[in-house]
């Protein structure tokens, strides 16, 4: 029960790189979404995704998907 109750209140920031495909947990905001860009923030900073074809897939109060031909992630100031 304890692990449904940690799932749940779960609001660590975490970013799971799959091939062509970033998943987000627990940012704070999409600042921008351009086809080579996409900008969102989270508790850690800025996070820059670079690309081709970029899309969001999946956008949940605190979850997103971001599909396209990933090129680059930056992540800080």
């Amino acid at each position: 029960m304890q692990g449904i109750i940690n799932y749940i209140k779960d609001n660590e920031f975490r970013i799971n790189i799959l091939k062509n495909r970033i998943n987000i947990v627990n940012y704070l905001e999409l600042l921008s979404m351009e086809e080579d860009k996409i900008l969102i923030t989270s508790n850690i900073g800025k996070i820059t995704i670079k690309g081709n074809n970029l899309s969001v897939t999946k956008l949940l109060n605190k979850e997103l998907l971001v599909v396209g031909n990933i090129t680059n992630i930056e992540i800080g100031d």
